[in-house]
């Protein structure tokens, strides 16, 4: 048991240290991270907004989708916010590294997902492929995601990211790769169809929002909405499953 986490451990340290000796590197991980999460909102965005007439049908073909964002994360060795917050977050309940050495790691991640998604999602704007389907999708889910009780918010993002970690610790934990990835797709699923929240794919959602739709919505909550579903999601993955697997197999 005590082997998870030596292996989480050294996955933890070893993105740490990337993110303080080789910040271009780190960045351009946490880069490609916000490109694949921003394809996967495409694709799963783009099937919601053509069945948005049948409900059931429209939310389910986006859950299903979502989760090659992640799939191809973990695959192609990306970094994304949401996930170090649990792998990063091991070596310091193992004190081998400090809270304040997460930060760098972090504060580098975050700002790379958010420009690899926003520049993938202004293209997708720009280029026209679906506008008017899109809008409607989009002015309806960003209308709904932006009404809201700030606790329910925190617990949504708390479940999200307690639901996308335990997808990468599956990930880690299984070799067969077709057994990996349709681990994961199911997983992502458990996140994306109640509508929980995660900071990382609301970047996607926001930037097409505000490149097609303007001032047609109002975008005041917006950065309130960001502020509580980074802090739950940190929740979620850090504490909510960081500290439980911790406890569970530390020696």
């Amino acid at each position: 048991m005590f082997k998870d986490i030596e292996y989480i451990t050294k996955i933890g340290i070893s993105k740490i240290e990337m993110a303080q000796k080789d910040v271009f590197k780190f960045f351009m991980r946490s880069f490609m991270a916000g490109i694949y999460l921003a394809m996967a909102a495409i694709l799963s965005f783009s099937l919601g907004a053509l069945f948005q007439s049948n409900v059931a049908l429209s939310k389910t073909l986006v859950a299903a989708s979502f989760g090659i964002g992640l799939a191809m994360i973990v695959f192609l060795g990306a970094e994304l916010f949401t996930g170090n917050c649990f792998t990063t977050m091991i070596p310091v309940y193992t004190k081998q590294k400090k809270l304040t050495d997460l930060l760098p790691a972090w504060i580098i991640c975050y700002v790379g997902n958010f420009i690899g998604s926003a520049i993938v999602c202004i293209l997708f704007i720009a280029s026209g492929s679906l506008k008017e389907v899109m809008t409607t999708y989009l002015t309806n889910s960003i209308q709904a995601k932006l009404t809201f009780d700030v606790m329910q918010l925190l617990c949504k993002a708390i479940l999200c990211n307690l639901v996308v970690c335990v997808g990468a610790y599956a990930g880690m934990k299984v070799q067969d790769n077709i057994t990996k990835f349709m681990l994961i797709i199911i997983i992502v699923m458990i996140f994306v169809l109640p509508g929980f929240e995660h900071c990382i794919a609301n970047m996607s959602t926001y930037t097409m929002g505000m490149c097609l739709l303007q001032s047609s919505i109002d975008w005041s909550l917006l950065p309130l909405h960001m502020l509580i579903s980074t802090i739950g999601n940190i929740l979620g993955g850090s504490v909510f499953l960081g500290l439980p697997i911790y406890l569970t197999f530390k020696d």
